[in-house]
């Protein structure tokens, strides 16, 4: 319930951060102001003992977020990737958030396994390990089916995972609707949306056979990229916890002494996730929407390898065409296409004047692009056009969030393996294909041909409609019998026009 209640639950997360030394931490790596910090530990300081102790062998903000519940852990995860951010110091230690979690024990793995599928594990497994990963809301295990001998991995949901999600969500609701009465200004950033959106996302996380599915789609969508693997799902073997995939052999993505040690080159493989993601996301319009070091393995032939499938996103094909633009746009510079873009996809109000909004672009792009490698960042970039957009009232675009939360996650993992990736070089050719196969003649002659094949699929409904709509026109008002010359020629027009708007409102629906 998203009550008063949560009010509660809020105070005891600042209690927490500060009990466990968190507090101090989390402002110095954000620089936060002086005031600002004074403010804060003074407010928070006679609550702290009310606050979860947590595991006092882990570092402050690690034990403060895995004490206070899942969503916190998802948080700290994203967190984890932005050394730029937190600095380098405080990633090495959330990147414990990712993969390597307390676990629960292998007796509650096999119980739920045994629910779930109706079978003892030990007929399906002759094999099955201790946990070899523990992240927030499950933990894998390897094993070898019994028929078979194939190595895999099974992935099972934590007990109770569900409720205790539930209780950190509807705090966050409440939150967000709190933010939004007492700050009207911020309801331009729509925080209550922005957390259904979140919310939606990791509920399907929360359902493995969902995460079958989108393991499933995505191998399709891929099967033919170069140096990239998805496991292979075992169907006879998932359910709703239980989720039973081949074994990915390889080093993980955030050990960079093993893949020095491996020989891999780990400035090619930091371009290589930049350029995997963005052809996923603007060529297939489907991308791994969880791509942090924890859920990326490299294998021995230097080919990236995802798991763990919870989170995956999803934008159409405009959509698609918008962000390609934009992106594009500001590789080449070209701020007026950028601000034109906007407002052509109705993210800027109309009445806002575009020229005004292209120089305020240009005062955002131009300082990144005198950067060097090292120092240019798509989360600085977000950071100054979300400035920007404020001050011309754009709405935060919900369908974005997760693409663009993504982007920064992944740009994260890149500089993990080289600082020097610079983002601008990596994604030009990737969005200058799209941009070439998606804008302009061919792409024009491609949406006729699929509107044809649309209205050929429901051609035959379209005499219906419109006979329907002047049936329901002649049958709503019978007109008076007087003037019979001048109303029948004036039907006439109106039912010709009726008939051709509901042909016309028929091939725009269909």
């Amino acid at each position: 319930m998203r009550g008063p209640h949560n009010i509660w639950r809020l105070i005891r997360t600042g209690a927490t951060l500060e009990r466990t030394g968190a507090m101090g931490v989390v402002l110095e790596a954000f620089e936060a102001p002086k005031p600002l910090r004074i403010l804060a530990r003074t407010l928070v300081w006679p609550f702290r003992w009310i606050g979860i102790k947590g595991d006092p062998n882990m570092p402050p903000v690690v034990r403060a977020l895995t004490a206070l519940g899942p969503a916190y852990i998802k948080f700290g995860q994203v967190l984890s990737t932005r050394p730029d951010v937190v600095g380098s110091e405080m990633a090495t230690q959330l990147r414990v958030l990712q993969d390597r979690l307390p676990p629960f024990s292998v007796a509650e793995a096999k119980a739920a396994i045994e629910s779930e599928l109706g079978v003892a594990p030990d007929e399906i497994f002759s094999e099955f390990s201790e946990p070899v990963a523990a992240a927030s809301i499950a933990q894998v295990h390897k094993a070898k089916l019994a028929d078979t001998g194939e190595v895999v991995a099974v992935k099972v949901l934590r007990p109770g995972i569900e409720r205790a999600f539930r209780k950190d969500v509807d705090a966050f609701y409440f939150a967000a609707d709190f933010i939004e009465f007492v700050a009207p200004f911020s309801r331009r950033l729509r925080p209550h949306d922005v957390i259904e959106h979140f919310d939606g996302v990791v509920t399907g996380e929360l359902d493995l056979r969902l995460e079958s599915a989108s393991a499933s789609e995505f191998a399709a969508n891929t099967v033919n990229d170069s140096g990239f693997q998805v496991p292979t799902i075992k169907w006879d073997h998932s359910a709703r916890r239980v989720m039973t995939m081949s074994w990915a052999e390889g080093a993980a993505m955030g050990d960079n002494d093993a893949l020095r040690a491996a020989g891999q080159d780990l400035h090619a493989l930091g371009a290589r996730v930049l350029q995997l993601f963005l052809s996923h996301a603007l060529r297939d319009g489907y991308f791994h929407a969880d791509m942090h070091q924890g859920n990326l393995k490299v294998a021995a032939n230097g080919d990236i390898i995802a798991y763990d499938f919870g989170i995956m996103g999803h934008i159409d094909e405009y959509t698609r065409r918008v962000y390609a633009e934009i992106l594009f746009g500001f590789i080449q510079r070209d701020y007026k296409r950028v601000a034109e873009v906007h407002f052509e996809a109705g993210y800027v109000p109309a009445d806002q004047d575009v020229d005004e909004f292209a120089r305020a672009l240009r005062a955002v792009g131009e300082p990144i692009f005198g950067m060097d490698a090292t120092q240019i960042s798509m989360g600085r970039l977000l950071n100054y056009l979300f400035e920007v957009t404020e001050r011309f009232g754009m709405e935060t675009r919900t369908e974005l969030i997760l693409l663009q939360r993504t982007m920064v996650v992944v740009e994260g993992v890149a500089r993990s393996l080289d600082p020097s990736v610079n983002i601008w070089d990596v994604a030009k050719p990737v969005v200058g294909d799209y941009i070439r196969d998606s804008v302009g003649p061919k792409a024009l002659a491609r949406d006729l041909w699929k509107t044809a094949q649309v209205l050929s699929r429901f051609g035959p409904r379209l005499p219906g409609l419109v006979e329907s709509a002047l049936i329901k026109q002649i049958s709503e008002e019978p007109e008076p019998r007087r003037r019979i010359w001048p109303i029948a020629a004036g039907s006439m027009v109106l039912g010709a026009g009726l008939g051709i708007g509901a042909v016309y409102l028929a091939v725009t629906l269909l």
